[in-house]
């Protein structure tokens, strides 16, 4: 077994506890924090990928931005496990029935997969996802479209703090 896919082991094992995790813990805000876990678990398997951009604004965008908006929403909800209403074995019921479900179409999407004769993604190999490609297609084709982004960030950040200001 090579070090990439013990690698690869090791983050898909991480992926699906954090997730768990996130599903079966009562206080919201160990939720949160282990689906930063398993943000980051997924921007692992991005590098393995060799798609280094989409791991950077996976870790900047979703387990950085996102998460702490969720933290703040949480915090000022307070919400904990006294406050939540006990849920019905009807409600139950019905989220095993779902899962039940869910489950059945990942074994038939993975039993499909299993027939089309083991086709294997590419492991670095390439240069699709590195962030040198992304950069000089940037700054050589683009390099207009990418300036004018720019100056539309700028008056926005601009028009955020003129509104919030006080007089």
């Amino acid at each position: 077994m090579s070090i990439t896919e013990i690698l690869f082991w090791f983050l898909s094992a991480l992926a699906l506890v954090g997730a768990l995790m996130v599903v079966l813990s009562r206080n919201p805000v160990h939720s949160v924090l282990w689906l930063v876990a398993t943000f980051f678990a997924i921007s692992g398997h991005y590098i393995l990928m060799n798609a280094q951009f989409l791991a950077i604004v996976n870790i900047i965008v979703y387990a950085g931005a996102i998460m702490v908006l969720f933290l703040f929403v949480i915090m000022l909800m307070n919400l904990n496990s006294e406050a939540e209403p006990r849920k019905s074995w009807m409600m139950q019921l019905a989220g095993v029935l779902a899962g039940g479900c869910f489950m059945m179409v990942l074994v038939s999407l993975v039993r499909q997969t299993a027939e089309l004769g083991g086709k294997t993604a590419l492991v670095k190999e390439g240069n699709i996802g590195l962030i040198k490609q992304l950069g000089m297609k940037l700054f050589s084709e683009y390099t207009v479209p990418f300036e004018i982004s720019s100056v539309l960030f700028l008056s926005a950040m601009v028009g955020a703090v003129v509104i919030g200001k006080k007089d």
